[in-house]
């Protein structure tokens, strides 16, 4: 059977070219992903997900995960008659969200990711930032500043926790033994206390900490847009700050981008922000000559 009567429109068989110097190139690199958003919720995508990760590793690429799990902690806490608050798109965590949120982080979503890449072929091992001394943190302080015009304010934000640092250890391990590391983003002050930590930005100091060729941010967007709603293809520090400073950029955005800009600043080759709701995301992003969504540029 030749080329193209298996693949008649020679679709498929495009694609795998495509995508030969490309899997080449990457061969032996540290990609860390950050999973969110829809793409943790739709049962589908979830699937996909799994199935691509899987296959990083099967050609030689050591894919890092560190999920996020927003909308579950929600419901927990919806159900525990617990409203959450938010500034500047971070948590703010007392003590009874904080058992919620290391019980749905590193408990349910966790072991959920686990499981499914096992099930499509692969071998995750779930992690806490605990675990193995991974994520050292210390409580961070938010300053919020409404508008040009009103005093900035210190919030209190509670257990919510900063990276002071990563000891990569445990997951150069893992990953040397072909397994694929699923990281909570629950980190350990220096008294043993818990904090929960915004997962782009632990994301974004694993993958420095991993030096990666790739920190991949999820949303439920096409990446970021400008004010007429298209999505930039590449964008750099003086237009974000920009962005954020009229509103273009704003609530969970913020951080997200922030922490991108971080990754690039120190050592991470480049941050795409791509839409985790369509199929197979990753996969484009990396393997397509033209990718899709927007990458964060110094």
């Amino acid at each position: 059977m030749t080329l193209e009567t298996a693949f008649p429109d020679s679709t498929v068989a495009d694609i795998l070219i495509e995508a030969l110097p490309y899997i080449r190139q990457f061969s032996g690199m540290t990609v860390v992903v950050k999973y969110g958003g829809h793409a943790m919720v739709d049962e589908q995508l979830k699937i996909n997900f799994a199935r691509d990760i899987t296959l990083l590793k099967f050609i030689g690429i050591n894919p890092v995960v560190v999920h996020g799990g927003g909308p579950q902690i929600n419901q927990v806490l919806d159900q525990m008659g617990i409203r959450p608050r938010f500034v500047r798109g971070m948590r703010l965590t007392d003590g009874p969200t904080m058992d919620v949120v290391e019980m749905v982080l590193g408990g349910k979503i966790n072991k959920e990711i686990v499981a499914q890449i096992n099930l499509q072929g692969g071998k995750a091992v779930g992690l806490s930032g605990k675990d193995g001394g991974l994520i050292e943190a210390k409580k961070m302080k938010i300053v919020h500043q409404a508008d040009a015009d009103s005093p900035p304010e210190i919030i209190d934000p509670g257990m919510v926790g900063e990276v002071t640092k990563i000891n990569p250890d445990i997951i150069h391990t893992l990953s040397q033994k072909g397994f694929i590391p699923i990281i909570a983003p629950v980190g350990a002050g220096i008294r043993g206390e818990t904090y929960n930590i915004n997962a782009d930005l632990v994301a974004s100091h694993v993958a420095t900490a991993l030096s990666a060729g790739r920190l991949f941010l999820l949303t439920d967007v096409d990446g970021v847009l400008d004010s007429a709603g298209e999505m930039i293809s590449s964008i750099d520090a003086e237009t974000i700050s920009r962005m954020i400073g009229d509103g273009s950029i704003s609530g969970g955005m913020i951080p997200k981008i922030e922490y991108a800009l971080h990754a690039i600043r120190n050592g991470v080759q480049k941050v795409p922000i791509i839409n985790g709701k369509r199929r197979h995301a990753i996969l484009l992003e990396l393997f397509t000559d033209k990718g899709i969504g927007t990458e964060v540029t110094e």
